[in-house]
């Protein structure tokens, strides 16, 4: 049974991570960062893709004005990537983000991991601490030999002691890893030692379809056990591919409710009317109603209906022909070329 209820929860803006909070999904943009109007843009697609938290590098001083302009023209939490440099930790607080990604042990001595602590503590605005396989230290890998699942929290958790010696505890950990495996066992320790809530993703992911096989994978087994607070599906691509994913991770693990599931069969040599096709005009036509309920497009009359009776409503093909039911009743003959209609105008109705 799903429960991420453990976790401290961190408010981001309007919206809480962690202690239940509803998973969020996160997207970083991809723009170069001083293209001002093309990041906005982008951040405004995202927000409509349904995108939770939006993140942006501000490697400079200049990219400052990208967050400025980026606070205005969308509502969703902002995070400012940081990597070395406390000032701009600093100044992206003052310019409003919601939230600072850093890793303290990379800015320097106790006194600006002191001033980054109070700034964001002042300002109620949480730190997400970022560790990867390519970011550990030179001495945790030695002491283990390389990347390992464990050197990742270690990492993590000293991270976290820095922070937790000036009282600073709105905390979000993320221990990505371009390897799925590394990465699950991972955030399954860290799920053991810490209480902080846990940003899950699989680093360097690669490319579409690789990318969002990798990230579901390792993702969607911590996530059923109830590991994992946030996710970010990092594909080459779109970033708004990003989001789709793991809205679409969330609805088919059954943790995200609203919109409809689709329960389609794989087709065999009984099928007789063009399924693939209509599965996915089903898909597309449907894509935006947000009804909570279960559509089955099955191939034949013999086993559909009956396989797929939890469905609220379905269709299943004949030869030529096919129907549709509800619950596993069926209740309409339609031909082939009346099936996706009257499928839609049903649901309308619902």
């Amino acid at each position: 049974m799903f429960t991420n209820d453990k976790t401290r929860k961190v408010k981001a803006g309007n919206l809480y991570i962690g202690g239940g909070s509803e998973i969020s999904v996160q997207s970083m943009l991809s723009v170069p960062v001083h293209d001002i109007e093309g990041n906005v843009s982008q951040a405004r697609r995202l927000q409509s893709a349904g995108c939770d938290i939006i993140r942006v590098t501000v490697p400079d001083k200049a990219a400052l004005k990208t967050v400025e302009a980026l606070k205005k023209n969308i509502t969703v939490p902002l995070v400012a990537d940081i990597h070395f440099d406390y000032k701009l930790a600093l100044d992206s607080v003052a310019a409003g983000v919601d939230k600072v990604r850093i890793n303290p042990g990379n800015i320097g001595d106790d006194e600006k991991v002191r001033l980054v602590a109070n700034a964001c503590k002042n300002a109620g605005v949480p730190i997400r601490i970022g560790v990867n396989s390519g970011s550990l230290e030179k001495n945790i890998l030695a002491r283990h030999g390389g990347v390992t699942p464990e050197a990742l929290v270690e990492s993590g958790l000293y991270h976290i002691s820095l922070l937790e010696k000036f009282d600073f505890n709105d905390i979000v950990l993320s221990l990505k890893s371009s390897d799925p495996q590394i990465m699950y066992k991972a955030y399954e320790l860290a799920a053991e030692k810490c209480q902080y809530p846990l940003h899950l993703g699989v680093t360097e992911a690669g490319t579409e379809n690789m990318g969002v096989i990798k990230s579901s994978a390792a993702m969607g087994g911590l996530l059923l056990r109830g590991i994992g607070d946030t996710i970010r599906i990092s594909l080459t691509d779109d970033p708004v591919k990003e989001v789709e994913a793991g809205i679409k991770l969330l609805k088919a693990l059954n943790i995200r409710k609203g919109g409809i599931r689709f329960v389609s069969c794989p087709t065999c040599g009984r099928t007789k009317i063009d399924l693939i096709g209509i599965a996915k005009a089903a898909e597309e036509r449907l894509a935006n109603v947000n009804k909570d309920i279960t559509v089955a497009i099955m191939g034949c009359v013999v086993n559909g209906p009956g396989e797929a009776s939890s469905a609220d409503i379905g269709i299943a093909g004949g030869d030529g022909c096919g129907v549709l039911f509800k619950k596993g009743e069926i209740f309409k003959k339609l031909s082939e070329n009346e099936l996706l209609d009257a499928l839609c105008d049903e649901i309308e109705k619902m």
